[in-house]
């Protein structure tokens, strides 16, 4: 059976990370959205998608190697965690594809984001998303 994105809420995700140390909480936003609208305590950034030029990042998957100094195994058991989120599930869920495709066996998406999706009066973090669960989250 191949391998896929595994989607969590927010509050599993929080869950898995202090249960796991060794494991990694990607946000995938832009710089801008990760440094001014805020992010999980203990996020890494690493941009699939960023400005100026707004096109994916070619060395997204490298980057993430980079993170784990070679964890990833053939074990699954035996994998890091990688945990990705974004504003609202949707980048993230398209950056964790792309990890399963390169080998990687142990990815999972916060499917809610850290924002959640827009409400009826176009505002965000009002019915889904990490800050709507009051999970741990700072910013610059």
């Amino acid at each position: 059976m191949s391998q896929q994105v595994k989607s969590l809420s927010a509050s599993e995700a929080w869950q898995i990370c202090q249960k796991n140390p060794r494991t990694l909480l990607i946000d995938v936003r832009s710089s801008m959205e990760y440094l001014f609208v805020g992010h999980p305590v203990g996020a890494i950034h690493v941009p699939w998608i960023d400005e100026p030029d707004w096109v994916v990042n070619p060395h997204f998957v490298i980057d993430i190697r980079k993170l784990i100094l070679g964890g990833v195994s053939g074990d699954a058991d035996d994998s890091v965690p990688i945990i990705l989120i974004c504003r609202s599930g949707k980048r993230s869920k398209e950056a964790g594809t792309k990890l399963v495709e390169a080998g990687f066996s142990k990815v999972f998406n916060v499917e809610e984001g850290f924002e959640g999706e827009l409400d009826d009066k176009h505002h965000r973090s009002t019915s889904g998303g990490w800050r709507f669960h009051d999970l741990p989250w700072e910013q610059c």
